[in-house]
């Protein structure tokens, strides 16, 4: 076991997928000598060539049809977006194409595609480099979402999406990229659909996604440490399809919920969870179900006012106070 951070996870998982599957490609802006916006495509194509690690031209719309097409064609490419703000340009192509050839075709054609993105907060990113729009591709039925809090998960995960025979919308959260996780050397797989208990506790139940997980995890800490209060921690790690049996039973044991993410409150995946639970776990909630969020603004550049916007663990602590009066 070794403790590797967020990036360094993708970058592995990327080099072990390619070397399993050649069937496996890589596309993206920069992909190849430069490493990836982020560097997580570093040294890989020394190992694969620019055939299996394909650099793009700054046309997201156009190298993403390009890999629907490969896709179609029995390719499994694993594009890299960039920031999650960018992947707005090639809406038309994942929802309209990607996310229907499935339907259109009967079942006899599949877009085995993973489309990668670097989701959330960024300081100082301001309104076009910290959006979080994960709520938009939730919502389209053909898609599968996912959102990894930490490395451990990441990695599992990741392997599962380059093998779906799907197409994945990945959201790789910001705020965790550096951070570190216990990852074996050993290789294995995560399901998608399926969420974590990353805490247990009895009194409240908080569902977090991606770089609001360890957040929550350390307000949990808080009230536990000065109030006593015992606090679960969800993390659904895939939003479609959604694991809608843990959440509703943790809220179930609770009576209490709480829902954090990094997106904007209003038509955020929160609310969905929030309807879910509602509609099937009514008869068992104590309070109603409370959600946190962005402010209603698009995110400021200044970071005196960014911090007012973004959700904290002072936020959280508060509203779980809230929950239990």
């Amino acid at each position: 076991m070794r403790e590797i951070t967020y990036q360094e996870a993708i970058r592995e998982t990327l080099m072990e997928e390619l070397r399993r599957d050649e069937k496996v490609i890589v596309m993206g802006e920069d992909v190849g000598s430069f490493g990836g916006l982020t560097g997580t495509t570093i040294g890989l194509i020394d190992e694969f060539g620019p055939m299996r690690v394909i650099e793009t031209p700054i046309s997201e719309c156009g190298f993403v049809g390009a890999a629907i097409g490969a896709a179609i064609q029995g390719f499994r490419p694993v594009v890299e977006l960039g920031l999650a703000d960018v992947i707005l340009v090639a809406m038309d192509q994942i929802v309209n194409t990607a996310a229907k050839m499935n339907y259109f075709y009967d079942g006899k054609t599949s877009v085995p595609a993973v489309f990668r993105v670097w989701s959330g907060f960024r300081p100082s990113g301001g309104p076009q480099q910290s959006q979080s729009n994960e709520s938009m591709f939730a919502h389209v039925a053909g898609l599968k979402v996912v959102m990894p809090s930490n490395s451990y998960d990441l990695k599992g995960l990741l392997k599962s999406a380059i093998r779906d025979e799907n197409p994945v919308i990945f959201f790789e959260p910001k705020g965790v990229y550096q951070d570190l996780s216990i990852v074996p050397v050993d290789q294995y797989l995560i399901p998608l659909g399926f969420a974590d208990v990353k805490r247990e506790g009895n009194d409240v139940t908080i569902i977090a996604m991606g770089a609001m997980v360890p957040i929550a995890i350390a307000a949990a800490d808080y009230l536990f440490e000065n109030d006593g209060i015992s606090v679960e921690v969800v993390d659904p790690r895939t939003l479609r399809p959604l694991d809608k049996e843990t959440l509703i039973s943790s809220v179930c044991k609770t009576g209490r919920c709480l829902v954090v993410h990094e997106a904007n409150t209003f038509g955020g995946f929160g609310a969905e969870i929030a309807a879910m639970l509602a509609d099937l776990a009514f008869d068992k909630i104590k309070a109603p179900i409370k959600r946190i969020g962005a402010l209603e603004t698009p995110v400021p550049v200044s970071p005196s006012l960014e911090v007012m916007v973004i959700p904290n663990k002072q936020r959280i602590v508060e509203t779980v106070y809230t929950l239990l009066r």
